[in-house]
């Protein structure tokens, strides 16, 4: 089964959410994307022991950053779903590139005076 996403979704494999840092999301959203979800295993089932529960940390640490710099959270998102659930997936993903449309362009950019 192929599975149909929005085209402005980017893809970025890791071995493991937990392998993705703080500085990357911050980076993305500095980068210019308007919004930055990770999808990972279900809790209790990471395959590296406990990398979905740091990711969740770190998403919701950066959620917090960017409340403390008046940018809406909701532009980084934490998902957990097995890999058996690609129809999930792609509704995960209608549903970021929604919100993000709401909340418009992201207010941050490199090389833009503040």
């Amino acid at each position: 089964m192929r599975l149909s996403y929005p085209a402005a979704v980017k893809i970025i494999q890791v071995p493991c959410t937990g392998r993705v840092d703080i500085l990357h999301l911050l980076n993305s959203i500095e980068d210019g994307a308007d919004g930055v979800y990770v999808a990972g295993c279900l809790e209790g089932e990471c395959h590296y022991r406990d990398g979905n529960l740091k990711a969740k940390r770190k998403v919701e640490y950066v959620k917090r950053i960017l409340t403390e710099l008046g940018i809406e959270p909701d532009r980084v998102q934490m998902y957990n779903l097995s890999s058996a659930q690609g129809a999930r997936f792609a509704e995960i993903a209608a549903e970021m590139v929604e919100t993000v449309k709401k909340l418009g362009p992201t207010p941050v950019k490199k090389g833009t005076a503040a």
